[in-house]
């Protein structure tokens, strides 16, 4: 358990997924660049939490949605939270995320709206089965089931997320594939950082050599 002073940001989770340098530089070192890929995906989700509470019959919609969690440490906001009328009459929560680009192979964006499942479990006291990602290049709705494997690796992002904030620590770069759609690759530089470690280590071990 939490307490309110030692809360992260729910987003900080997708960043870690992506790429735990990236959260560092974030959430660490406040630094923050904005690409035209983030700039459309700031306006949609500003679109999307400006817009008014929905209802019909069986359907409640509820727009920028706070969130907490004290048991994973989270705070956040939901996109898009539908409540759906049960046979018995009550509502059951639906986080939708929205996103900006399509669907990605990996958990990264999974990660978010489970999180957000999980902290409506916990303040409304519910079972949540299932969400879903709204993608706006593909303009489709793709359903996420929150099962025990997503579960539990949402949980163990939000521990390890923490450590890595609650350390002050940057890890150091990695090229990859996924670093070139990264908005902060002209300031983490991981080709050019990475030269710069291959270079000290033959150095230092050039010097070491008997």
């Amino acid at each position: 358990m939490y307490d309110m002073d030692d809360l992260i940001q729910l987003s900080a989770l997708q960043h870690f997924a992506f790429c735990p340098r990236q959260c560092a530089l974030i959430h660490n070192e406040q630094v923050w660049s904005e690409s035209l890929l983030t700039a459309e995906g700031r306006l949609m989700h500003e679109r999307v939490h400006d817009e008014r509470q929905e209802s019909r019959r069986n359907l409640r919609i509820e727009f920028g949605v706070p969130l907490r969690s004290l048991i994973l440490g989270l705070i956040g906001k939901a996109d898009v939270i539908e409540f759906h009328r049960l046979e018995d009459g009550s509502w059951m929560p639906f986080p939708v995320e929205y996103k900006r680009g399509k669907p990605k192979a990996d958990d990264v964006d999974k990660i978010q709206v489970c999180a957000q499942a999980l902290c409506l479990e916990e303040m409304m006291n519910v079972h949540i089965a299932n969400g879903a990602l709204f993608y706006g290049r593909t303009r489709r709705r793709e359903d996420v089931e929150f099962d025990s494997l997503l579960r539990s690796k949402t949980e163990e992002i939000a521990r390890a997320t923490h450590e890595l904030i609650a350390s002050g620590q940057t890890p150091p770069p990695a090229y990859s594939k996924r670093c070139d759609r990264c908005s902060l690759i002209e300031v983490c530089l991981p080709k050019t950082m990475q030269k710069k470690r291959t270079v000290k280590g033959y150095l230092s071990r050039m010097v070491n050599e008997p």
